[in-house]
């Protein structure tokens, strides 16, 4: 059969009814709460969390969200002794159908994931008065942060860090792409597939890889619809930043082969001009930049930028950067 005719097939098998499967938030029924090992949202949905804390009372708190089919402990378990040794507490948590959270494998829907973000954010605000807290996002999980800090009601984060933000939308796919996908979602959305991508890695730490490989928790098959949702997520973080007021840094990597460059530079151009956003670049940077070997790098960058985020990135990133910015013009 021609790829057209299987193109039509699933179109009339999407016009029987068929649809993308969401997961959304309940009912509030409760104010959120921080329980122990979870954060407990409105709706009563538990999100596991793990934490790393230094010494005394932290200078800063980061909210690290992971990234699409990764969860807390496996994104940040390696870069936080990096961050706690100077005096910085970070939390992380199972976001709805990853890790350990609520209905793995399933869609929750970009309002649900940004409510459980401006959640969480207030109530590591009201646990550490006095303590400024940073969201900090990998890929999807910039998504999720980007579109939280771009409603009317942001929760109280001092800053925002967006790494190799999932911006990858509509906009970066081909009309081809676009189609298929629509048509796939509504005639096969519970079909499954492999994420992984042979030819290139997502980062150059090879522990990393072989702990990614071997974990449980991580998700490595993915429903025709969660990919769906993710699109429909990258969608509205495009169309966020330009609402965006909240200080941000984003950071990106020259051998990030996940999100290409397009998307990357579609979104620093869609920031409006009161947006206060600086641009780290790493050329050898991959993916998952705070698992890299050169991690340190981009953690002290981080950390420089919150303690003072008018001041240069001690990597020289910044004016990396700008120099990759001319590249393209």
């Amino acid at each position: 059969m021609s790829l057209s005719r299987r193109l039509c097939l699933l179109g009339l098998l999407g016009a029987a009814g068929c649809t993308p499967v969401v997961m959304p938030a309940g009912l509030a029924e409760r104010n959120p709460a921080m329980a122990d090992k979870a954060f407990v949202t409105a709706d009563g949905a538990r999100l596991p969390y793990v934490s790393w804390l230094p010494e005394g009372r932290p200078r800063a708190i980061l909210l690290a969200l992971h990234g699409f089919g990764d969860y807390s402990f496996n994104f940040f378990e390696i870069p936080a002794p990096l961050f706690t040794g100077l005096g910085i507490g970070v939390f992380a948590y199972d976001q709805r159908g990853f890790g350990a959270g609520p209905h793995r494998g399933y869609w929750p829907g970009t309002t649900t994931l940004t409510a459980d973000a401006a959640a969480v954010a207030r109530l590591l605000a009201a646990r550490y008065p006095g303590v400024p807290v940073f969201l900090a996002g990998e890929s999807m999980g910039a998504a999720v942060a980007l579109v939280t800090m771009a409603a009317a009601d942001p929760p109280p984060v001092a800053g925002l860090v967006l790494l190799a933000p999932g911006v990858r939308g509509r906009a970066s796919m081909g009309e081809f792409a676009r189609r298929t996908l629509e048509i796939a979602a509504h005639a096969i959305p519970a079909v499954g597939f492999s994420g992984s991508a042979p030819g290139f890695s997502p980062t150059n730490n090879e522990e990393a890889m072989r702990r990614w490989g071997r974990d449980p928790l991580t998700l490595r098959t993915f429903r025709v619809d969660l990919v769906y949702g993710l699109v429909d997520l990258m969608d509205r973080a495009l169309e966020a930043a330009p609402r965006l007021r909240t200080p941000a840094l984003l950071l990106y990597g020259g051998e990030d082969r996940i999100v290409s460059e397009s998307p990357v530079r579609r979104l620093l151009a869609a920031f409006g001009q009161e947006a206060p956003v600086r641009l780290g670049f790493y050329p050898k940077g991959h993916h998952l930049l705070l698992r890299d070997n050169d991690r340190a790098v981009v953690a002290h960058d981080i950390a420089a930028w919150m303690e003072a985020p008018a001041e240069p990135l001690p990597s020289g990133a910044e004016a990396a950067g700008r120099a990759w910015l001319a590249k393209a013009g």
